[in-house]
């Protein structure tokens, strides 16, 4: 099996793929979140710790046991231990489940970069009503960028309970994006080791681009610094660096901020899901893979810095443009509404103006006041988005009033389609490589005709997100899919490495196969540091899944023209459920299977003799 196994051309091929699929969405649209969240520079302290002592350290677990196996993850596993072979098993189902949904985040940037090529935009205004006598009532009540998203894009229905019919539109953007996929992955290493040349780099070309545009934005400093000045609820007296200490200390101290920085480090590295397995098993196995992980790590997360700046500029662009016209409208009402000459109210005067025609004409004030707005620079940028609210809709919103918009989005949206078709190379690898792997399989089919399989399988249940309840069970597989089994699933890898195979066989094995001796450091994170923080964060999300009681969505009241929080329904609840116990649940089951045709075996050997 060894000798006729694909291999990479060359080592370089092997770490842009594991760059392709680490370097994700998360590092754009989760990391400017959680910085914005937990004081900026000050979440670089625990995020380089968790990096240190558990991103770093099982990314190696991982290269190294797919180098050696030679196999992917369900060969891989039940080498170091038949017992094993579950933990592979649930590793494909993970996969299996992220790959269905996924790749509906392509078809959405697919559906966007088809948009963007009209002038202007048409998520730069709200559409005309049926009797065309103004604006649709939806997009008025809440903005056209969200209108464009919720109603044209999703057409997204009240609630979970009320399914609708599949949108032909973005269905048809889900079968391209499956397409694109299986041309990508036709030929194993052969074509996929082409393809993350583009996926990998393209996206920092865009990065880069994006950079010295949105620095050159004007508000683009206010993102910035808000991104990086401390945000304390701590009244200090003295200096401003006292101040600065005092928050960093409140964040170093907030077991949040770390516990989000393991998650980030976690999954944006995609351990546990058997693709870093899958890639390295491709590997000649002399590789060097402890410095391929090093510097995988390294770079994973100086994108997610450098993403971090590029967000928060356009950011603050957004939240600037969005702060002065709404001083702009102010202005326009007390200029109209009082008779003020044109160009007398300023920015500059106008509290100084707003306080005086309170007190000179309070009857005809109250009667103005309702409309005036409050507008504030600060609250504007203290809104905190993630996910596809960051990418699909703070992000238009920003690109709206750039000049020569329709470039800007054009770019935008490429990049997000790169990120997603590098992430899912590595998804549909960890669920073809154990499927090619196995002779039974191979036997029947050839490796084009395994891949189309998966990838029409996919899609046809990917469907199921492209209905106008499709994003509620979006939520759904990404919120509960793979939180929890994944943790379950490297605890077990890194306790069965160390303590069932034995940390000694395997150093000596990667001693062997690369001539490097293993040091203390990885010994130490394996043996001890990375499990117990796997069980810390394991322990913190069971226990916040009891303690939040019944779980709750966000659902769109078109209305109200905003987010709305209800209660999954019992069939929902149970559906996640079944989410979480398919994948953990194939661990004891594996282990129950493998024991029970052991002594069959064994029986049938003591009853022939």
């Amino acid at each position: 099996m060894d000798e006729a196994r694909p291999l990479w051309a060359t080592p370089l091929q092997f770490v842009f793929a594991c760059i392709s699929y680490a370097v994700g969405l998360g590092n754009v649209w989760r990391f400017p979140y959680l910085c914005q969240m937990y004081g900026g520079g000050s979440f670089l302290v625990p995020y380089i710790i968790m990096l240190t002592v558990e991103g770093m350290p099982l990314l190696y677990l991982e290269l190294a046991v797919g180098q050696r196996m030679r196999q992917g993850s369900i060969g891989a596993w039940r080498t170091i231990n038949p017992y094993l072979s579950g933990v592979g098993v649930a590793s494909v189902v993970v996969s299996f489940f992220l790959s269905m949904y996924y790749n509906v985040i392509n078809a959405w940037a697919f559906w966007y970069l088809f948009h963007s090529f009209q002038d202007p935009l048409p998520w730069s205004v709200c559409p005309l009503n049926g009797n065309r006598t103004g604006y649709d009532e939806e997009c008025e009540k809440a903005s056209s960028t969200q209108y464009f998203w919720y109603r044209k894009t999703l057409n997204i229905s009240p609630s979970i309970q009320e399914s609708g019919a599949v949108q032909w539109e973005p269905a048809l953007c889900l079968i391209l994006a499956w397409l694109l996929v299986y041309l990508c992955i036709l030929r194993g290493t052969e074509s996929t080791g082409k393809v993350v040349y583009f996926t990998a780099l393209l996206p920092y070309c865009v990065l880069i681009v994006y950079l010295v545009r949105g620095l050159t934005l004007h508000g683009a400093t206010n993102g910035l610094a808000y991104m990086f000045t401390p945000k304390s609820g701590i009244p200090t007296r003295g200096s401003p660096a006292l101040s600065l200490l005092a928050f960093q200390m409140e964040q170093l101290a907030n077991p949040k901020a770390w516990i989000n920085a393991a998650t980030q480090i976690f999954f944006s590295l995609g351990l546990g899901f058997g693709s870093l397995i899958a890639f390295a098993s491709y590997n000649e196995p002399s590789n060097n893979c402890q410095k391929h992980a090093v510097i995988v790590s390294i770079i994973n997360s100086s994108t997610s810095i450098f993403a971090s700046v590029v967000t928060f500029s356009i950011y603050g662009f957004k939240a600037t443009f969005n702060y002065e016209s709404c001083l702009n409208k102010v202005i326009l009402l007390l200029t109209n509404s009082f008779d003020l000459e044109d160009g007398f109210l300023t920015v500059s005067n106008l509290e100084e103006v707003k306080s005086y025609l309170a007190s000179a004409y309070p009857s005809k004030y109250s009667e103005v006041f309702p409309q005036i707005k409050n507008c504030s620079l600060e609250s504007e940028l203290e809104t905190a988005v993630q996910g596809t609210g960051l990418a699909f809709i703070v992000y238009t919103e920003a690109i709206k009033n750039m000049e020569v918009s329709q470039l800007w989005s054009v770019l935008y949206f490429f990049m997000l389609l790169m990120l997603g078709i590098g992430s899912m190379l590595g998804n549909t690898a960890a669920i073809l490589t154990p499927l090619t792997d196995s002779k039974v399989i191979s036997s029947y089919l050839p490796k084009e005709a395994i891949s189309g399989l998966v990838c029409l399988v996919s899609c046809a249940i990917g469907l199921v997100f492209t209905m106008e309840a499709g994003n509620y069970w979006f939520d759904i597989f990404n919120d509960y899919a793979a939180t929890l089994p994944l943790l379950l699933i490297v605890l077990v890898e890194a306790a069965a490495v160390c303590y069932l195979y034995g940390l000694r066989r395997f150093e000596s094995d990667l001693k062997a196969m690369t001539g490097h001796a293993l040091n203390w450091y990885w010994k130490a994170m394996w043996g001890g540091v990375s499990p117990l923080l796997i069980i810390s964060l394991f322990v913190f999300y069971l226990s916040d899944y009891i303690i939040t009681g019944t779980l709750q969505y966000q659902a769109w009241d078109a209305s109200q023209g905003q987010l709305v929080t209800k209660d999954y329904p019992p069939y929902a609840l149970a559906i996640i459920g079944l989410l979480v116990a398919s994948s953990t649940m194939c661990i004891p089951l594996g282990a129950l299977g493998t024991f029970i045709v052991r002594r069959l075996k064994r029986r049938d050997t003591a009853s022939v003799a």
